[in-house]
Formats: C-alpha cells, sequence, structure tokens
C-alpha cells in the first residue's frame, strides 16, 4: 500500500477540504555502483578542502553562496530556519483557470491527492467543477521546507496537485536561432499534413510504448549474472542519403502507408482468430 508523503488540506474561499498527497510517477531508472576493477570494491569518495588539500569531516563543514569569485557568504542552520516558509500544511488556492491558457512548459511533477473520510464531498464537488468549466485551481503549497506553485486538476477521476515551475526558471525561446515564420511551398505544407495524417491515431496509448534500453539492459544483466553472453548488438540500418526535402516527404509517407496497411492487416488477422476461436 502506497505510503502518504503529506497531509493537510485544500483550501478555497472557506471550504477546507483534508487530504492526503501520494507520488503518481515514478522513474525506471537503473542504478549502478562504480567499483574498483582489480577487485570489485566500491568506490568511496572523500570531503577534500581546495585550500590545504586535508580530508574534511562533516562536522567542519558549512554551507556558503558565491556571491563574487571567491567570496562566500556563509550560513548556518539557523540562518536558513528565519526565511523557511511556514508549512501551512494546505494546498491554498489563489485563482482559476482554463487549463489551455497555461503553458505545457510550467507544469513539473504531479501528485495525487486522496481525501480523507470527512472530506470526500467536498473533494468531489472541486473535482466536478474543475470539470465542468475546463478550469485549474493554481495554488501555493508548502511540502518539507520548500514553497511551491501549484496546480489541482482533475485527471481520471481523481484530483491531482502539479507542482509548477516558477516564471523566473522558464528559459525564453528567443535565446535560441529559430525560424521565423516564412511561407512555405504548398506542396511541402501538403505533403507533411500527409504524412501526419497517415501517422495519426484516434487516441494516445501509452502502454503501446516501452523503455527499450532499460529492458535490454536488465536482460543483459541476468546474462552475465547467470554466466552466460549475450549476441553482438545488431547495427542499425543506414538512413537513406535523400536531400531533398520533398522526396523525403514523399519517401517517409510511402513507408507510413506500408506500415499503416502491415499493422490493419495484423489486426485483421487477429479479430478473424479471436471469431474463429469463438
Amino acid at each position: 500500500m502506497a505510503h502518504a508523503i503529506w497531509s493537510g488540506s485544500i483550501n478555497f474561499g472557506l471550504v477546507t477540504i483534508p487530504v492526503k498527497l501520494f507520488t503518481a510517477v515514478k522513474t525506471d531508472e537503473l542504478s549502478f555502483n562504480l567499483l574498483h576493477a582489480k577487485d570489485e570494491g566500491r568506490i568511496k569518495y572523500e570531503r577534500v578542502c581546495s585550500v590545504d588539500g586535508k580530508s574534511v569531516p562533516w562536522d567542519e563543514i558549512v554551507k556558503g553562496y558565491e556571491f563574487e569569485k571567491g567570496q562566500y557568504v556563509v550560513l548556518n542552520d539557523d540562518d536558513f530556519k528565519k526565511v523557511n516558509p511556514e508549512a501551512t500544511q494546505s494546498v491554498d488556492i489563489l485563482e482559476f483557470v482554463e487549463l489551455d491558457k497555461i503553458n505545457p512548459m510550467y507544469f513539473d511533477k504531479p501528485y495525487y491527492l486522496e481525501p480523507t473520510k470527512q472530506g470526500r464531498h467536498a473533494y468531489a464537488l472541486l473535482r466536478e467543477t474543475l470539470e465542468h468549466t475546463n478550469r485549474v485551481a493554481i495554488a501555493r503549497v508548502v511540502i518539507r521546507t520548500k514553497e511551491y506553485i501549484a496546480a489541482v486538476k482533475p485527471i481520471d477521476g481523481a484530483l491531482v496537485l502539479e507542482l509548477m515551475h516558477w516564471a523566473s526558471e522558464i528559459v525564453a525561446s528567443d535565446t535560441l536561432e529559430i525560424p521565423s515564420r516564412e511561407n512555405l511551398p504548398e506542396k511541402e505544407l501538403q505533403m507533411a499534413r500527409m504524412l501526419v495524417d497517415t501517422m495519426s491515431v484516434d487516441s494516445f496509448e501509452p502502454e503501446k510504448f516501452t523503455n527499450n534500453y532499460h529492458d535490454q539492459v536488465l536482460t543483459m544483466i541476468e546474462a552475465r549474472a547467470a554466466g552466460k553472453e549475450l549476441p553482438k548488438a545488431k547495427k542499425a540500418p543506414a538512413r537513406s542519403k535523400v536531400v531533398n526535402l520533398m522526396d523525403v516527404l514523399a519517401q517517409s509517407l510511402e513507408e507510413s502507408k506500408k506500415r499503416r496497411a502491415s499493422a490493419n492487416g495484423k489486426t485483421g488477422a487477429s479479430k478473424r482468430r479471436k471469431t474463429t476461436a469463438a
């Protein structure tokens, strides 16, 4: 059973909804240790002073902010306590806004909000209201000792608290050399739209996509642990050296049509087998 990482309430107006916060995503990253190749001993790291070159124990280490090159302001635990945001244990809703009015780049990390028994009715009321109005709630919340701006969204029957980036954290696209909006050749646009049409699906099904690299590394680890060797990896087929954009689009469109026809053929055969079996 999942464990709540935070307990508090959603507050908007005079309405209070007691809730618990649960992690909504997890990573599949593999963790590796650094070892000594000679004897497989774990590698340890020492904290070494850049001035005297000596190892430094934890009780002699402080935090410092470099305000100028080589110049630091040293801070201690009491300094941080003075500026820690007040842990109100609440998601304080500040305003409501239509979801499509928010740049998706602001969204960062989602968490599930689960109501306590006393908060179920108010929770459902807020969820239904957000769904009906196609709005999300913008709120402030303090988790542990850090303050966040966040959005409360209805997703798949649950309310989700999605932490957001502050405006100062978003890098503006005008810092990049991006081509201006220009009049593109109509034939290229038509061909590109046809390619998009042939590759389009009715709905996004994330289950179709798997982390191939993650699975292959695990398979390799299991084989090595069992004393087996894996076959050499296959080289990816060389890409065609077509340089004309129209030719590239035409070639891509043809390959997309073939893949779709093949996929439809497999689906049809699968349906026929099920019908026959029935």
